[in-house]
């Protein structure tokens, strides 16, 4: 998302996804009173699919405590693994990634002992694709040439 002009959009399109993938609707979402969600096409799209629109006070993040909790959650998993990996700050993006990743794969007492995953897609998780963030990794490098004794990978750090 580019600017928060965009939400509008992208949240009409994950609730679509959402009704056409896992025949789930959403019931209710809560906004900051941002006019990307109050506006008459958010209005009318909350209206014809039977959405509850809610709004809470201007400069309260704490009436949406759930959402801040889980954004917490988040962005402090994220700083582990960038504190782990010694990245720099401008691997923020890939963190936060990583870290959504991981927290939907982990079992929570939330959802008596299953993951995220699990919940959506009515399976475990696999985890056989799971590597060492910020470990060390090789890169294939296209060779021109064929010299024998030249490099055939970089070194990078796997994100």
């Amino acid at each position: 998302m580019r600017d928060k002009g965009e939400a509008s959009k992208l949240v009409m399109n994950f609730c679509v996804m959402l009704k056409t993938q896992f025949n789930m609707h959403v019931k209710i979402i809560r906004s900051d009173n941002g006019k990307e969600f109050t506006s008459s096409p958010m209005k009318k799209f909350y209206v014809d699919n039977g959405i509850i629109g809610e709004t809470s006070c201007v400069d309260t993040p704490q009436q949406n405590g759930r959402v801040e909790r889980k954004h917490h959650h988040i962005l402090n998993t994220a700083r582990a693994l960038q504190f782990q990996a010694s990245l720099p700050l401008e691997f923020w993006e890939e963190c936060a990634l990583t870290a959504a990743n991981l927290i939907n794969r982990t079992p929570t007492p939330m959802l008596n002992g299953k993951t995220s995953y699990e919940v959506l897609f009515g399976q475990n998780p696999t985890y056989d694709h799971i590597k060492v963030f910020g470990c060390t990794c090789y890169a294939h490098k296209y060779q021109g040439q064929k010299d024998k004794f030249a490099s055939r990978s970089r070194r990078c750090i796997f994100l």
